[in-house]
């Protein structure tokens, strides 16, 4: 899938890459990537995504073409940089699909900004991943290497069956290029966000209709936490699929009829 990239700059001067597809007159459902990977992480999902939905993808900072500011950063940080996007771009409400990293920002958005969210999807995310000392440990490992490779597949261990990786193919590959081309700077800044946020209380603060998907497999956000998260937000629904941690990669068409069945539910 080709670029067709729009930019915003967030309130501390930061651009964030964006892309729509779809039509203007549909709901408006935005989509939020996993760490170190970009906004194509759903390619598989947008086609059929279009023709329901005004389907907008950004790049959390740090990530793909959006900006790498300097230092470690925050989940409100990233949780207002949705909130600044829906506004330059006039959404008064939308629903939100976060995936891990984008997950946490998702609990964010529905604690802090319920107003602005429909129906919210928290995918293979958790709301604490402390204690913060391994995480102190891979912000300096990141930093100090050459780059990305030794990190990248360390990723593609922890995000894919090990059959699945062994058979590799386009997926796989274009999965790996992105790991590979994040910015040492912008993974470890958005370490420092997982390593700094516990919603473990607050997420009972959300009022808005929460599907939480998990991975049965998933050695990253595993299922208990995808449990848990349902078990806190009054009324959420949660739906554990047999895949690891990018089920909508592993598993596309599942994941996709997961997602569709809960947005386009009147319940």
């Amino acid at each position: 899938m080709t670029d067709s990239l729009s930019f915003v700059t967030a309130g501390d001067g930061t651009r964030i890459a964006y892309r729509i597809d779809g039509s203007g007159d549909q709901p408006t459902l935005i989509l939020s990537n996993s760490i170190a990977t970009t906004l194509h992480m759903w390619d598989q999902q947008i086609a059929e995504l279009s023709r329901h939905f005004r389907v907008i993808r950004y790049d959390t900072r740090g990530h793909g073409a959006s900006g790498v500011p300097a230092g470690a950063y925050s989940i409100d940080r990233l949780g207002r940089d949705v909130v600044e996007l829906m506004d330059a771009l006039n959404i008064e409400r939308a629903h939100f699909l976060g995936l891990s990293l984008g997950g946490f920002i998702g609990q964010w958005l529905g604690i802090h900004a319920p107003e602005r969210i429909d129906r919210l999807i928290l995918s293979n995310t958790s709301p604490y991943l402390g204690p913060a000392q391994p995480w102190d440990e891979a912000i300096n490992s990141v930093l100090q290497s050459k780059d990305m490779t030794e990190r990248a597949e360390m990723f593609l261990r922890n995000w894919f069956p090990a059959d699945m990786l062994a058979a590799g193919g386009p997926v796989i590959d274009e999965i790996r290029a992105m790991v590979l081309s994040t910015s040492r700077h912008g993974l470890a800044a958005n370490f420092a966000v997982v390593r700094d946020t516990d919603l473990r209380r607050t997420i009972s603060l959300i009022t808005r209709p929460t599907l939480v998907i998990a991975g049965e497999h998933d050695p990253v956000t595993a299922a208990s936490h995808g449990r848990a998260i349902a078990e806190t937000i009054a009324g959420a629904q949660l739906k554990v699929l047999p895949t690891v941690h990018l089920p909508n990669v592993e598993l596309p068409k599942e994941y996709l009829e997961t997602v569709l069945g809960f947005l386009r539910s009147t319940n």
